[in-house]
C-alpha cells in the first residue's frame, strides 16, 4: 500500500494528461484542508458557551485567533525551507497528527489558559503544511488544471464552515467539548492517509510542459542559502501584490466570519444552534457557488485577457466587499443571511484562480518558500481581524462597528489584487524559461 497513492496511472507522465497522477492525490490534500478548517471553524461556533462557562470579555475572546494566528506566522517560513528541502507527503502527515492532539487538549482543558494555550498549538502547526501542500498540488497536476486543484482545496478555508455548523449544534445539543472531542478521529484518519501518499520529483511537470521531456535536475542538487533564495521569492512582482491583497481580505474576513454567530444571537436574538448553522450555511453554500463561476471565469479567461485569472478573482473580492458593507446594515436576520450569502460568493471567485496564478509564477525549487510567504502574511493579516471587532465592541458596545472598519481593508485588497494583472504574463513566462535550463 505505501506509496500507492499519486502514482503516475501508465507507470510513466502523460504529457497530455490533466492529470497524470490521477486525481487521489487532490483528494487527499482536500480532506487536509477540510479537516483542517472544521476543526479551526469550531471555536466560532461554540465562542457563547465557553464565554459563559468561564466569563472572558470579547476583546479576551477576540484575542485567541490572534495569538494563535501570531504563533502560525512564526513557523510559516521555517515551514517553506522544509517544504522545499525534505518529505513534503511526510511533513503533512506529521503535522496532522499533531492537529489531532491539540484538539483533544482543547475538548479536554480545565481553564480558559490552557485552552488557549491549546490553540496556539494546533494553529502553529496547521501553519506548517500549506507551504508543503501548495507545493506539492504543482508537481502532481500541471498549468492547465492547477486552477481547479488550488480552487478545490483552497476552497476547504470556507467549506470549513461546517465547523462553525458543527460546534453550534453539538455545543446546544451534549456541551461545547463535545465538538473538539468528536474532531480527534478524522484528524488521526487523515494523518493515516497521507502517509501513504506519493512523493512526486519537484519540478519535473514544468519541464515536461516547458521542453516536451519529462528528466529533470535530481532533487539532491544543493539549495541556495535560506535568505537568498528567499529573497528570490520576494522580489516576484504577482506574488508581492497578491499576497498583500489576499492578507488584507482575510484581515477582514477572520474578524467578520468569527464573530458573525455572536452578532446573530446578540443582535437577533436567535440560538446559539441556529445561529451557527446560518454561519456555517452561509459560508457552504457562497463557497461552492463563487468556486463554481471561478472555475468557469478563470477558464475561459486565462490566456484571452491579460491576467484573466487575476481580473476575475480580483473583481470578485472587491464587488462582494461592497455587497458585505450592505449586508451588516440590514436589520433582519434573514436580508443579513441573504447578503452574506451574495458576498461570500463573489469573494469565493478569488479561489480558485489566485493560488494557481501564484503556482504559475514562482520556480518549483521555491513554491514551498512561495506559499510561506502567502500564508505568512495570511495569517498575519487574519490575526488582527477578531480583535479589532472585539476591541472595538466593548469601546462602543458594538460589534458591527469593528466589522464596518474591516470591510475597508478588504475593498483594497481586491483592488491590489487586480493591479497584479500588469505583472502576471512576464512572471509566469520566466518560470517556464527556467524550466527549460
Amino acid at each position: 500500500m505505501v506509496g500507492t497513492f499519486g502514482s503516475p496511472r501508465t507507470g510513466t507522465i502523460d504529457a497530455q494528461s490533466r492529470a497524470p497522477f490521477g486525481w487521489a492525490p487532490l483528494v487527499v490534500l482536500f480532506i487536509v484542508g477540510l479537516v483542517d478548517r472544521i476543526e479551526h471553524n469550531l471555536l466560532s461556533g461554540v465562542l457563547p458557551l465557553i464565554q459563559k462557562e468561564w466569563g472572558f470579555s470579547d476583546t479576551a475572546a477576540g484575542s485567541i485567533p490572534t495569538a494563535a494566528a501570531l504563533a502560525a506566522a512564526i513557523v510559516s517560513l521555517p515551514a517553506g525551507y522544509l517544504a522545499d528541502r525534505f518529505s513534503r507527503t511526510r511533513i503533512i502527515a506529521v503535522v496532522v497528527f499533531i492537529w489531532a492532539i491539540a484538539t483533544l487538549g482543547s475538548g479536554l482543558a480545565t481553564g480558559f489558559a490552557l485552552f488557549y494555550l491549546m490553540r496556539v498549538v494546533l494553529a502553529a502547526a496547521e501553519n506548517i503544511d500549506n507551504p508543503a501542500a501548495g507545493s506539492l498540488l504543482a508537481d502532481y497536476y500541471p498549468p492547465a488544471s492547477r486552477a481547479k486543484a488550488y480552487g478545490l482545496t483552497r476552497v476547504t478555508t470556507y467549506l470549513g464552515g461546517v465547523g462553525t455548523l458543527l460546534g453550534g449544534v453539538l455545543a446546544q445539543a451534549y456541551g461545547w467539548r463535545s465538538a473538539f472531542l468528536i474532531m480527534v478521529i478524522p484528524g488521526l484518519l487523515t494523518a493515516v492517509l497521507v502517509w501513504f501518499l506519493r512523493e512526486p520529483r519537484r519540478g519535473e511537470l514544468d519541464r515536461l510542459v516547458a521542453t516536451g521531456e519529462a528528466e529533470v535536475k535530481p532533487e539532491a542538487a544543493p539549495k541556495p542559502p535560506f535568505w537568498a533564495q528567499f529573497r528570490q521569492v520576494i522580489v516576484i512582482p504577482t506574488l508581492v501584490f497578491v499576497c498583500i491583497g489576499l492578507a488584507l481580505l482575510s484581515l477582514g474576513l477572520a474578524g467578520v466570519f468569527y464573530w458573525m454567530p455572536t452578532l446573530m444571537v446578540r443582535g437577533f436574538g436567535v440560538g446559539v444552534g441556529t445561529a451557527g448553522s446560518l454561519s456555517g450555511l452561509i459560508t457552504i453554500a457562497g463557497t461552492l457557488t463563487g468556486t463554481l463561476v471561478g472555475s468557469w471565469l478563470g477558464r475561459k479567461w486565462h490566456g484571452t485577457r491579460k491576467g484573466g485569472r487575476l481580473l476575475a478573482g480580483g473583481g470578485g473580492i472587491t464587488a462582494g466587499s461592497l455587497v458585505l458593507a450592505a449586508a451588516l446594515s440590514m436589520d433582519s436576520v434573514a436580508a443579513l443571511t441573504v447578503l452574506v450569502l451574495v458576498a461570500c460568493s463573489l469573494m469565493s471567485i478569488a479561489i480558485p484562480n489566485m493560488t494557481a496564478c501564484l503556482a504559475d509564477v514562482v520556480p518549483a525549487a521555491s513554491r514551498g518558500l512561495g506559499f510561506a510567504v502567502l500564508q505568512l502574511l495570511l495569517t498575519f493579516g487574519a490575526a488582527f481581524g477578531s480583535l479589532v471587532v472585539g476591541i472595538a465592541s466593548d469601546q462602543f458596545g458594538s460589534l458591527l462597528s469593528g466589522m464596518y472598519i474591516l470591510v475597508i481593508p478588504m475593498i483594497v485588497g481586491g483592488l491590489l489584487t487586480l493591479g497584479a494583472r500588469a505583472s502576471f504574463e512576464r512572471d509566469a513566462n520566466k518560470v517556464l524559461e527556467d524550466a527549460r535550463r
